[in-house]
This record gives C-alpha cells, structure tokens and sequence, in this order.
C-alpha cells in the first residue's frame, strides 16, 4: 500500500504542479495513447527478447512483492528459530538418526506440522532436510557445510534478483525510447511544415510527450520498483541465512540455545525479536 500511495503522491506532483502553473492537460491526453503504444510496445519488446520466457513469468511475478513487501516477518523468524531449536537439540540428545522421520517426510512430521507456513515454504522446507540430511551420512564438517550452503543461497540470491535487474534494464532503456518516440513526432512535424502554427504547435507538444513519458517512466516508475523488489529479494534471502546460521554453529558442536542465538543475529532489526521473546518461544517447544 505504501508503494501506490507513493506512486500516486508522485503523479499528483507532476501533475498538480503542471497544472497550476497553468498547463493544459489536452495535448497530453491527445498524444498519450500513441506515445504509450510506441514507448511501452518497444519497451515491451525490449524486455521480451532480453530475458527468457522464465525469467519473463519470474519479473511479473515480483509485482507481488513490490506491492506487499517482505513476506516474513517477526512471527515467521520466531517460528522458524522455534523449528530449527527442536531440531538441532533432538540431534544433540538422541543423534543425528533420531532426525530422520522428520526431514525424510517432513510433511508427515509432527515438528514440521506445528508450523504449517514453514512446511508450505519448499524452499525452507528443503534446505533443512536436506543439510540436516546430509549430515546423517556423515557430512558433518561445519566447514564444508557452510561453504557449499553458502554458495546455494549465493545462487538463489542471485536468480530471485533477476527481476530487479530485468526492471532497471528497462528503466535505463525507457528514456531512449522516449527520444525515438520524440524524434517521430518531430518527424511528422517537418511533412506537415505548411501547416499554421497552431497546428505545428501541438504537434510538436505531442511530440516532446513521448521524452517526457520516456523519462517518467523510467524514474518516477520503473527504476524505483526495480529498486524495491532488490529490497524485498534481500531481506527475504536473510530468512534463508538464520537457517544456515544454525545449522553451521550446530555442527561446530554448540548447544541449541547458541545456535539458535546465532541464528536470531541473522534476522532483519526490525524483525528481530528479543533474547526473551526467543527464548520463551523455544522452551515452548516439546521434544
């Protein structure tokens, strides 16, 4: 919601101030259809042949994130921490073995079961399992656990912010297409030259709307949505790091209630919950 109130707080400015200074919103209202059709279509087919059809679905798809924001918040770190301390603390006291109903079926486990959003999250749900799984078969060295974690999340990372970087591509490009769409209508201009100059007058008005919607465009929406969505990808990608950040300070044979304190040190300040909340939330937790 702060996102479209912002957006239509910007529009309102640039309107409202052009309009009170006593600009008339006719030739933009006349020329904005086509100067969209050209700006938007080349930007369009700009963006189509730069990106694969995945990628593509993957950009659209981060509008969601745009408009709702972050989706984990300090209930969902508390739970994730609460999970993750059940866990590492089931290995410390019955072994690595007594894990292996819970993360071979984790939808059938009654840990995962108590936290339903984690276990509908596949991506979390995997990443547990797995790791845990692969120290089951004696893959316990923190070192390399951390090293090839850390890379996987570095790859996720990197793939989830493809969408920012497609947007900011085409909010670079934006601006050249207002100027292409500019240069046309000045164009059209010099054939019709042996009109009165009223006429010529709003044709060059519509003229220079293409370079005032390519610009617009460019930084009043699409820059900042491409900023907005590497912002949102990141702090999610931080829920990602609590659970690298227990599992590694586990396997350097801390107790749970250190790991799960190295985890906590992950999670976002304005999601982080205190050491008091932390700890009620696991000594909630039944082994």
């Amino acid at each position: 919601m702060v996102t479209i109130g912002a957006l239509l707080f910007l529009l309102g400015c640039v309107f409202g101030s052009y309009l009170v200074s006593g600009g008339s919103m006719e030739p933009l209202i006349e020329a904005l259809p086509f100067e969209l059709w050209t700006i938007g279509g080349a930007a369009i087919g700009t963006f189509m042949m730069s990106n694969s059809m995945h990628d593509v679905k993957h950009t659209i798809s981060g509008f969601g994130k745009i408009m709702k924001g972050a989706a984990f918040r300090k209930t969902d770190y508390i739970e994730l921490l609460s999970l993750l301390y059940f866990l590492v603390r089931l290995a410390s006291s019955k072994g690595n073995m007594a894990l292996e109903p819970h993360i071979e079926k984790p939808a059938e486990s009654t840990a995962f079961q108590k936290f339903p959003k984690i276990l509908a999250n596949h991506h979390a749900t995997a990443i547990i399992c797995d790791y845990l799984r692969m120290v089951g078969m004696n893959a316990d060295d923190p070192n390399q656990i951390e090293d090839v974690l850390a890379r996987e999340l570095r790859k996720t990372l990197n793939e989830e912010l493809h969408g920012a970087h497609a947007l900011q591509n085409m909010s670079d490009g934006l601006p050249a297409l207002g100027i292409v769409a500019a240069v046309l209508g000045v164009i059209k201009t010099m054939s019709h030259i042996d009109q009165p100059p009223a006429v010529l007058g709003a044709m060059i008005g519509g003229a220079l709307t293409g370079t005032f919607l390519g610009v617009l465009l460019a930084y009043g929406m699409t820059g900042p949505f491409a900023a907005r969505l590497k912002g949102v990808v990141e702090e999610e990608s931080k829920y990602y790091e609590v659970i690298r950040a227990v599992l590694v300070t586990h396997l350097h044979g801390n107790a749970p209630q250190v790991a799960v304190e190295s985890g906590r040190k992950m999670v976002p300040n304005q999601h982080m919950p205190s050491f008091g909340e932390l700890e009620e939330a696991v000594q909630a937790v039944q082994m």
